[in-house]
C-alpha cells in the first residue's frame, strides 16, 4: 500500500511538472529531460509511469476534462437558475486556471493542436456541450430571449473565454482572470438577458467576482 501510495504522488509529481513546463514554454519546447529535471524525479520513474511525452499530454487533457465535468456538477446548486449554474461555472474555472497549472497546460495544449484520445472529447466539444445545455436551460427559464440562436451563442461565450485568458497570458498576470470574466459577462448580459432580469445578473456577474477574485 505504501509503495502504491509513493508510486501514485510520484504521477502526481511528475504531470505537475509537465503541466508547468507545458504552460510556460509550450509542448513542443519541452522535452521529457526539463520535465525529469523540473520534478525532481529519475528518467527510470518518468518513464515508469509515462512512455512518451504524448502521454503526459494526454493525462493533463483527462485531468482537464474531470475537472470541468465535477465543476458543471458542484454548480448545479438546488435552487439557482441554468444562466447562474452557468455564470458560477466560467467564474469557478477562472479560479482554478489561475491556481492550478494543469488546467492552463490542459488549455494551452487544447489550442496548440494537442488533440486527445479517444474516447476523450477535445475540452471544446465539451465545453460547447456544457454551455448549450445551460443555454437552453435558461431560454426555458425565460432568463435569456427566447428568439437566440443557442449554437451561435454557446460558440461565441466558448471563444471570448478561451480568447480572453489566450491573449491574457502574454499580456497580464492570470490572476486578472475573474475581472475578465466579469467583464465578459457584463456584455453578454445586456446583449442576451431581458431588461426585467438584468440587474439581477449583472450583480450576481459582480458578486463573484468578489467572491473568488486573488486575496
Amino acid at each position: 500500500m505504501a509503495r502504491q501510495v509513493r508510486a501514485e504522488h510520484t504521477r502526481t509529481t511528475i504531470i505537475t511538472a509537465a503541466a508547468e513546463l507545458f504552460d510556460r514554454q509550450g509542448y513542443e519546447s519541452t522535452s521529457l529531460s526539463d520535465i525529469v529535471e523540473h520534478a525532481h524525479v529519475t528518467k527510470g520513474a518518468l518513464y515508469f509511469h509515462f512512455a512518451a511525452k504524448e502521454d503526459l499530454a494526454h493525462a493533463i487533457l483527462e485531468l482537464q476534462s474531470a475537472t470541468s465535468r465535477r465543476l458543471a456538477r458542484a454548480t448545479e446548486v438546488r435552487g439557482s437558475t441554468s444562466l447562474e449554474a452557468l455564470m458560477r461555472l466560467t467564474f469557478c474555472i477562472a479560479r482554478m486556471s489561475a491556481e492550478d497549472p494543469v488546467l492552463r497546460a490542459g488549455l494551452r495544449l487544447a489550442t496548440g493542436g494537442i488533440r486527445p484520445r479517444p474516447p476523450l472529447s477535445h475540452p471544446f466539444t465539451e465545453w460547447l456541450d456544457i454551455v448549450t445545455a445551460r443555454l437552453l436551460g435558461a431560454v426555458k427559464e425565460a432568463d435569456v430571449h427566447p428568439d437566440v440562436d443557442v449554437d451561435v451563442v454557446a460558440h461565441s461565450l466558448v471563444c471570448f473565454f478561451v480568447g480572453t485568458r489566450v491573449v491574457g497570458r502574454s499580456r497580464e498576470s492570470v490572476a486578472r482572470q475573474p475581472r475578465r470574466t466579469a467583464e465578459m459577462w457584463q456584455l453578454l448580459i445586456r446583449g442576451l438577458v431581458p431588461v426585467t432580469r438584468r440587474a439581477r445578473y449583472l450583480s450576481l456577474a459582480a458578486r463573484l467576482e468578489r467572491e473568488i477574485a486573488p486575496g
